[in-house]
């Protein structure tokens, strides 16, 4: 057993690889490029959704109130006519992308620290290379890519775009094991 205070190191190194190879995937890659459409007429559709005075935060529609309410006729009548959708509405203005940058790391590096206990739990210090590799490996790819199929589930996000967003975990994963098998405690 391994104790974490012994893997701050590759926990660290692992989420600034992960950070970078994210990074660049996303701004030099076009493998995303497509994971979005836009609305069609999109000047129109924006001036009603001011009108609106929609917040920030998550909306479904139509959404019923209640399990009852699901079955009722002018329920069923609006889900039969449509749209039915989920939308993000996100603060207005410029892109913030420090705050998001900042997040994202932290996120990486909560990653790392779930490998760290799953791999220093299972493994001893001086752990042949491969082994830590599954171990940290796995555990990454659970935090950077199994959650994100609810979405598709529940949400019917794009099947594709969730699959590349999963293989994006996978490339995540394999840099993560590889840091914790090459800076394993000997």
């Amino acid at each position: 057993m391994v104790p974490l205070t012994s893997l701050w190191i590759p926990i660290l190194v692992s989420a600034a690889l992960v950070f970078v190879v994210s990074s660049v995937i996303h701004m030099l890659l076009p493998v995303h490029k497509n994971d979005f459409r836009k609305l069609p007429k999109e000047d129109e559709a924006l001036e009603a959704m001011r009108k609106l005075g929609l917040t920030p935060g998550d909306y479904m529609f139509p959404l019923c109130s209640s399990m009852a309410e699901m079955k009722d006729p002018a329920f069923l009548g609006k889900m039969e006519k449509g749209p039915v959708g989920v939308l993000t509405v996100m603060p207005s203005g410029p892109p913030a992308m420090g705050p998001s940058l900042a997040l994202w790391f932290v996120y990486c590096a909560v990653v790392g620290l779930f490998a760290a206990y799953v791999a220093g739990r299972a493994l001893p210090v001086g752990a042949q290379s491969l082994a830590v590799f599954r171990f940290a490996g796995v555990t990454a790819f659970v935090g950077y890519s199994l959650a994100l199929w609810q979405n598709t589930i529940w949400y019917k996000r794009s099947a594709v775009s969730t699959l590349k967003s999963t293989i994006d975990g996978l490339v995540y994963a394999l840099c993560t094991g590889g840091v914790f098998g090459w800076l394993w405690p000997r």
